[in-house]
Formats: structure tokens, sequence, C-alpha cells
């Protein structure tokens, strides 16, 4: 099994008419992901990549029985593009734009309020089930069906802990990128929630950085709850430098606060295994399943 998306994810993409979307869309298609139609403004009753594309979301999710979207549009248009995703009552909305301003995904968030729709991101790489769905732009190349959940913060390591779990053999249920935005849609805690839930997720990765409060509310949750899996954590950013912003705008520690350490201890305090270093993920798992 696997969360939020499977094989019977109906998938659109705003935006996918533009390079970026054709190219993030011909691979996903030919990962074996259902994807149904494109949307952009203007262009609805065409063909791209032989696929129908619609003028509106609401148009293309009515018209395919969509139930998600890929939100692939400049940035200073996906904030609205993320409003009309959730206006058409997609369920699942994955937004990998970076540099949307904050005042335009505070109205997203607004937006989400009182919606059954579940945002992922924005500058967020996607969300991936191993030969079932990709929904980003998330590497496939490491990624084998398994029993590891992991969310994550940080694109890159993301691939890192991917080759990882599938070189111990322990593969992947689900891979969930929350964003590198100080304000997204889905965290930590929610992705544990549902990896809890999931029978065939045996143990839970998170990749943690400096800046934000996704591991304090994650250690939050976690002593709230028997959670009956073991959980990994990797937090980078323990030699970063104190208030300056590192790689994007949710890696930022400020007077101290939110530091690697802080969150380390933290999570420690919740029952977490703590890995030291990238290298020693798989590994720290592989020993708490055992």
């Amino acid at each position: 099994m696997a969360i939020l998306v499977g094989a019977d994810t109906r998938v659109i993409v705003q935006g996918m008419t533009g390079r970026a979307g054709t190219f993030y869309t011909e691979q996903a298609l030919h990962y074996g992901s259902h994807y149904v139609a494109g949307v952009r403004p203007g262009k609805g009753g065409r063909e791209h990549l032989g696929l129908p594309v619609f003028n509106t979301a609401k148009e293309a999710a009515s018209e395919t029985k969509a139930n998600a979207s890929l939100v692939m549009v400049p940035a200073h248009k996906a904030g609205d593009a993320m409003i009309k995703a959730i206006e058409a009552e997609v369920a699942l909305v994955v937004c990998v734009t970076e540099r949307v301003p904050v005042h335009d995904i505070s109205r997203v968030k607004a937006a989400l309020a009182g919606s059954d729709t579940i945002l992922i991101g924005p500058n967020s790489q996607g969300i991936l089930t191993p030969n079932a769905c990709k929904i980003g732009v998330m590497p496939t190349t490491d990624a084998t069906p398994g029993s590891i959940g992991i969310a994550s913060r940080s694109a890159s390591l993301t691939s890192e802990i991917l080759a990882q779990t599938t070189a111990y053999g322990l593969g992947q249920s689900t891979t969930v990128g929350v964003g590198g935005d100080p304000i997204h849609g889905i965290g930590f805690r929610k992705c544990l929630e549902l990896f809890r839930d999931d029978p065939e997720t045996k143990g839970v990765i998170l990749i943690g950085e400096v800046g934000g409060s996704e591991e304090e509310d994650a250690a939050a949750y976690l002593e709230s709850v028997d959670y009956g899996k073991p959980v990994v954590a990797l937090v980078v950013g323990r030699h970063a430098p104190k208030e300056r912003r590192m790689g994007h705008a949710g890696t930022l520690s400020i007077f101290g606060l939110q530091s690697a350490d802080e969150k380390i201890e933290r999570l420690a305090s919740a029952g977490v295994i703590i890995a030291e270093n990238a290298d020693d993920v798989a590994h720290a798992m592989q020993v708490a399943l055992d």
C-alpha cells in the first residue's frame, strides 16, 4: 500500500504545455503514472503529449475525474493555480514552483481551510509511490517498492536516502517532499499520521534541517501517541551559520532558535532514532526494524 497516491491516481498538470511541464509530464507518463489532462488558459480544446488540454482546472477535473493536480506554473501565478485546483475540489495538489510570494501562499492556506484538498508544497520535489505514481520532479532511478515511508524537507538528501533504503533492501512505500518554503501545505506531522495508518509502512524516515517548526511539530505528535513504528530522523545544518538562509527560505535559524541541535534534542526526547550523518540513515532503520 501507500499514502496519498497510487496506481489509481488520475493527475492533471496545470502548466503542462510549458517547457518544464512538458518535460516532467513526459517523464511521469514514461514511468507509468496515470496523467489524464493538462490545463493552460487559452489553449483549451487542443492536445499536448497525447492528452487533452483544458482552459481551467475545474473543466479538466470534471471531464477526466482527476483526483490530483501538479502545479508547474511561474511563481507569480502559482498561488492562483493552487486556489483554482482547490476550488475544483481536487483531492491532492502538488506544487513544485519555487519562490511563491508569501502573500499568495497565505491566500492558498485560507482557501484550504474547510476544503478536503491536501497540498504538497510549494517548493516541493513532489510525491512518489514506486512503480505506481510520480507527481513532481522526484527522481525514480533508485526508487523501489518497499516498507519505508519518507518525509523530507531536502530534495538532494531525498535522492540519497532513496538510494540507501533501496540498497539495504528496504524500499519505500511513499516518499513525500513537504516543501522548502516557510509556509507550505502538508508537513511532517500529517505524514506521520498517514504512515501510521498505512499497514504496509513498517518504518518512517524524516529528513529535516534548520529553520521552521516541522521537527518540533513531529516530536509533539509522537509524544502524544503510541506510534508503534520506528522513526529515524536526519537533521542537517548542525554547523550552519546562524541568522543566514541556507539553500532556501525554510532553512533559516534566527538568533539561535530552531537550530539543528535543538531539533535533534527535541526529536530524541520523543523517542526518535537520530542518524548522526546522511550515510547512517538506512542502517539505523534496518537495525530498528531488526
